[in-house]
């Protein structure tokens, strides 16, 4: 018990004492207060008069509180600015959203006057309003393969408004509808199957199109239902759809979907495909960026064709600026392509769909709990040279890293609280940025300026005794007027063109003697370093002290300092002699440098963009070669019916291939669907460069067989024939049972039958009897 106390003690004192910071102050060049002041956090100026000893620099005087007493100066001498905070607007939160702009944060403005490096905490506080209002729009896959769930939907525009309104009595819906862009490869470009891209016997089928609007945000639930009805699906070509082309237009069109200002808005995108990205228009020719404007005109997306797909990092900086929060309803078979999508969209969800969407609104309602109940805090773009950390302070809260606060299970009118700690490195004029919650309105707005500057308490005068009557007093160090130099002012240069002397000890037209000695009749004499040697040169402007380290060693231990720039030794380069003279750590099992994907620097591979270290080997957000590269494997393929094509238009020389019958690749297995439909299953190997693949492609496809017509005939002949037999030999069966029933029956009857033995009365006895002679009676 007693060790638990004591190590529960020392525990304390290291978090509060023994262990706590030590504070440093790392003076470079120090003239004056303010550069005393600039030259970090915890330097303190002494302005206390005759605090230097002949010969010393005044740049003693700039140092840590700590060694400034030790070296004599009085506590009401020293000059150190502190941090300042002033707040501008701390509206109350709301206990509910009755108000039409509830508050959910607080305070909303706030003043900082930071001294540079010197970190300045303060505490935000949240509480999420009950009831808040809700704008939810659904965002649906209109493609071939979402038929069945279309019918679905347009039957829970009443699930729907229930469940939303157990969430909040302020709550709207909008829908809208996307397929892909309307060129090749992406959907078929032929009249006909532009205006009816679905199969020949669907008849409810539009023409096809890349992103429609087609509700604003309503409460009606009939309206809903009604522009729902009225919907029918449409069709494309390949698998991916232009899920990112429809929800940018969704999270910049604010006018046309109809968001409201004070609002959760929620995406919900149901798909069962994955999504084209930025980079895949260009097989269609689109090679203009995706701008990230608003293009809807008749409710239609207009530069579809035009302009490329959005990236991800596009589409995540749109949602969290418009402050709308995706909800990916998808089915199993895409589930992992958007996990990996929700990772980089911050405040987004994933739910599996059913195969007929039947589950989308109990998916919504969870997701929009999960998405509710977590309250993330962050920024947006900072100022150079501004740090914002972020620790919060609720019951459940998660570490994602220093640049985000995360508190997760938050109830409604639940109070939390942030701390958050700013920093700025350098000064700089007055500058701001905002603090606010992911997917809510509520915005902390942040104004910075520096203290750089110090307020010295000089005694009045320019002709002071401590300066021999010829000069003022500035912070402590005396400022000598014309005519005069020296540290007290004691040399007189008016017979002399104390200019030119001054000039002859400037390094172009710099600091006197860049601040490390004093000028002397127009010569530099140096002083000592802080290790105790001494600076030299013309200008004091060497040292053998300060070169550039490496692993906290001076030129890594492998160079000499030489006026504070290093001379390495052989087989070593860098700036700090880091590096060694080789490209061994740069070569791959193959024998080449970084898969020739990088250039070999310092011994370690500067992968392309991309491409990951330490070989440049993987590419975690390059498009998919599987995709990229299923045009020229369907060319490859042997086909019978195209002997002699040729590939070089649709390969241009990037796949080496082999038809086999079995793998022998450790590359990527693909499995693809072709333009015919069958099933091409292909490996992929990258080789050296960017754009250089070896390819094995196996030799036979899988594609699904005609029906047969005739067989499907005799079949229903036959089975029409057999059907008919066994209902003969039923009715015989019946019949022979009714009959063998009855027979039994009679039988039956017949066994009880009784005979009675009675005379009859038409029958006479004889008159007369005969007796034979004859008989004897034997």
């Amino acid at each position: 018990m007693d060790w638990c106390i004591i190590s529960l003690l020392l525990l304390t004192l290291g978090q509060h004492g023994f262990c706590q910071q030590e504070e440093v102050c790392s003076k470079s060049v120090i003239n004056s207060c303010d550069d005393c002041i600039k030259s970090g956090p915890y330097c303190a100026w002494c302005e206390q008069l005759n605090f230097t000893k002949a010969g010393e620099q005044e740049s003693v005087r700039c140092d840590t509180k700590a060694k400034l007493i030790e070296r004599g100066c009085k506590t009401e001498e020293m000059i150190s600015p502190k941090n300042q905070q002033i707040i501008l607007q701390s509206d109350p939160l709301s206990q509910s959203s009755d108000s039409e702009e509830p508050v959910q944060m607080s305070p909303q403005k706030i003043h900082l006057k930071l001294r540079p490096g010197l970190p300045h905490s303060f505490k935000i506080t949240f509480k999420r309003a009950e009831g808040y209002p809700v704008d939810l729009y659904y965002l649906m896959d209109l493609s071939y393969s979402m038929k069945d769930d279309l019918e679905n939907v347009k039957g829970l525009g009443k699930t729907l408004f229930d469940t939303l309104n157990k969430i909040t009595k302020k709550a709207q819906i909008g829908f809208g509808a996307f397929v892909d862009k309307t060129v090749l490869p992406y959907t078929n470009t032929n009249k006909e199957k532009l205006e009816k891209p679905c199969d020949e016997n669907y008849q409810q089928c539009q023409a096809a199109f890349g992103y429609r609007h087609v509700l604003s945000m309503t409460s009606s639930e009939r309206q809903f239902r009604e522009e729902v009805a009225k919907q029918y699906i449409s069709g494309n070509l390949d698998s991916p759809e232009g899920s990112l082309d429809a929800m940018m237009q969704a999270a910049v069109c604010g006018d046309q979907i109809g968001w409201r200002n004070s609002s959760t808005r929620l995406i919900v995108l149901a798909t069962d495909a994955g999504f084209h990205m930025a980079g895949d228009g260009k097989l269609a020719g689109i090679l203009e960026p995706n701008d990230e404007h608003c293009h809807i005109k008749n409710n239609l997306y207009v530069k579809s064709s035009e302009m490329d797909y959005p990236s991800v990092g596009q589409l995540a900086i749109q949602l969290e600026k418009n402050n709308v929060q995706p909800i990916f309803a998808v089915t199993e078979n895409v589930k992992n392509v958007y996990d990996n999508l929700s990772k980089m969209i911050p405040k987004s969800e994933v739910g599996v769909l059913s195969s007929d969407s039947k589950n989308v609104v109990q998916l919504i309602e969870n997701a929009y709990q999960k998405l509710s109940s977590k309250v993330t805090v962050t920024h947006d773009v900072l100022p150079d040279n501004v740090r914002v950390e972020y620790r919060p302070e609720c019951d459940h809260p998660r570490q994602e890293g220093p640049n985000k606060g995360v508190c997760d299970q938050v109830h409604e009118r639940q109070e939390i609280h942030f701390n958050v700690t700013v920093t700025a490195d350098t000064c700089m004029e007055e500058k701001s940025f905002t603090i606010s919650p992911l997917g809510i309105k509520d915005k902390l707005t942040v104004t910075i300026t520096t203290d750089c500057t110090c307020e010295c308490n000089n005694p009045a005068g320019s002709n002071l005794a401590h300066c021999n009557n010829r000069g003022s007093i500035d912070c402590g160090v005396c400022s000598c007027n014309d005519g005069f130099t020296g540290q007290f002012c004691g040399c007189d240069v008016t017979t002399k063109d104390a200019e030119a002397l001054r000039a002859s000890c400037k390094k172009d037209n710099g600091t006197e003697c860049e601040g490390r000695g004093d000028c002397v009749c127009g010569r530099c004499q140096c002083h000592k370093t802080e290790q105790g040697n001494f600076y030299y040169g013309d200008y004091c402007d060497c040292d053998d002290e300060h070169c550039e380290k490496f692993n906290n060693k001076l030129c890594a231990g492998n160079g000499n300092c030489k006026c504070g720039k290093c001379e390495c030794f052989k087989g070593y380069s860098g700036s700090a002699c880091q590096c060694k003279v080789s490209d061994e750590g740069c070569r791959t099992t193959n024998g080449t440098v970084c898969f020739g994907r990088g250039t070999c620097v310092c011994n370690l591979c500067e992968c392309r963009e991309g491409y990951q270290r330490p070989n440049c080997q993987k590419c975690l957000g390059c498009p998919d070669p599987c995709q990229t590269k299923l045009k020229c494997i369907e060319c490859l393929f042997p086909d019978p019916d195209k002997l002699g094509k040729d590939c070089k238009d649709v390969c241009q020389e990037t796949i080496s291939h082999s038809v086999v019958e079995t793998f022998t690749l450790q590359g990527k297995e693909c499995n693809q669907k072709d333009s015919q439909g069958c099933w091409i299953k292909f490996k992929l190997e990258q080789l050296t460069g960017i754009d250089s693949y070896l390819a094995e492609i196996l030799n036979t496809k899988d594609c699904p067989e005609p029906p047969n017509v005739i067989a499907i005939i005799l079949g229903s002949v036959a089975a029409v024939a057999v059907i008919g037999i066994l209902l003969l030999m039923l009715i015989k069966l019946l019949i022979h049972m009714k009959d063998l029933k009855e027979f039994k029956k009679f039988e039956n009857e017949k066994k009880k039958s009784k005979w009675a033995n009675a005379e009859n009365p038409l029958f006479q006895n004889p008159t007369t009897t005969v007796a034979n002679p004859l008989f004897t009676g034997e």
